[in-house]
């Protein structure tokens, strides 16, 4: 069944731009009614190419514009969702919200949306009449995405794992500087690198006076990045552990719906100087010693996306990379071995494009589903049969 109107915000900033062309790509505007553009800037311009008519951009805090669509989806940040949401809400609209931001996720009425991995929990919660359906953390998508196999056969026991970040995951901005940086740290090394004749050690001095030098542009990365990592991302929640790592374990357990009986992941997350992947390093703890080629198997034939690298020197340096992911909605995880700790003890790494499963597919494929589910007349229209069923449990 079609959606009859969907609202679009934020929908040219980096995730919605991916979201965008994902949806053109797969044709999904043909499972919807009317699309409906908001923003936040250029009211009244013309809509985006889609396709078909997009009509004009309408204000994105336009209360009953939003409130006459059956199904917002954002990508517009935490901060739009903290203003607007709870106003809808408390307006009385009633229809189904997706966003990529992180504001709503542990929010007890959302569900958080990883289909491959818990689409039973998110068509329950369609079922019992949820509403606010909220894309994943990037690195908590990926790594699950990754592990689905294992996961799914409640074999894992703990997971530790070390995370390496693309700096998208930072923002666009954040993009832009990076490469700035980069360019300042070649061009001030240039005539040394040209020359055949300088030292390496010269070289190598040149580029930490650039990275240290008051010019180098740091406004929106905060330090240099570039020949650089950054050992914490996100907020400090005064425990020794950053909010992003606190997100791996929280979100992955509510992913699984395992609030009961939590699987403890503990995480280290760095930031790193590529563009949009992200790499993971996980050590497991299974609660049963398996064959090497039993876990294999099962890691490679969990969904359509993950698969196997053999743990070579020429395939891991050949497929398991940022360079060979990026752009693409593969998940390789390699590097898979038993490790010394003891029994049921396992290494593997793994890559994903963080734009992709870890921020725009997730939403993309939530409206899929809606489409599937299907959703009736407007979005403050009640659905009484599903209400009866909450009633009921």
């Amino acid at each position: 069944m079609k959606l009859d109107r969907v609202g679009f915000v934020g929908w040219r900033g980096m995730v919605g731009s991916v979201l965008m062309q994902r949806m053109m790509q797969e044709n999904d505007f043909s499972r919807m009614g009317e699309a409906v553009f908001f923003t936040t800037s250029q009211t009244g311009q013309p809509g985006p190419d889609i396709g078909r008519d997009s009509g004009t951009l309408v204000d994105a805090t336009d209360l009953d514009a939003l409130g006459a669509c059956d199904v917002i989806v954002t990508c517009q940040g935490g901060g739009y969702t903290s203003d607007v949401h709870p106003r809808l809400r408390a307006g009385g609209w009633n229809g189904y919200w997706i966003d990529a931001a992180s504001t709503l996720r542990m929010s007890g009425d959302a569900v958080i949306i990883l289909d491959p991995v818990n689409l039973p929990l998110i068509r329950d919660g369609l079922d019992r009449g949820r509403k606010d359906f909220i894309g994943p953390n990037c690195t908590v998508s990926l790594m699950m995405l990754a592990l689905d196999g294992l996961l799914g056969e409640n074999l894992v026991e703990w997971i530790s794992v070390a995370t390496y970040q693309a700096v998208s995951g930072a923002g666009a901005r954040q993009m832009r500087e990076f490469i700035r940086q980069m360019g300042m740290v070649h061009d001030r090394a240039a005539t040394l690198v040209d020359n055949p004749d300088s030292s390496i050690l010269d070289i190598d001095r040149q580029v930490l006076e650039t990275l240290q030098s008051a010019d180098l542009p740091v406004q929106e990365i905060g330090y240099p990045l570039t020949g650089n990592l950054l050992p914490w991302i996100d907020g400090d929640l005064d425990s020794g552990i950053s909010r992003e790592e606190w997100k791996g374990s929280v979100e992955t357990n509510k992913i699984l719906g395992r609030g009961g009986a939590p699987i403890p992941i503990e995480s280290t997350c760095i930031r790193v100087g590529t563009m949009r992947c992200h790499s993971q390093a996980l050590t497991l703890k299974l609660n049963r010693d398996l064959p090497l080629a039993e876990i294999e198997a099962l890691v490679d034939g969990a969904n359509d996306w993950v698969h196997v690298v053999p743990n070579q020197r020429e395939a891991s340096l050949s497929d398991l990379t940022p360079a060979k992911v990026t752009g693409t909605l593969d998940i390789p995880v390699g590097r898979i071995r038993k490790l010394n700790m003891g029994p049921g003890h396992v290494a593997a790494f793994t890559v994903g494009d963080q734009l992709l499963w870890g921020a725009a597919e997730p939403l993309r494929r939530m409206l899929c589903i809606l489409s599937e589910y299907g959703v009736r007349g407007q979005g403050r229209e009640e659905d009484s049969a599903r209400t009866a069923r909450v009633a009921a449990a």
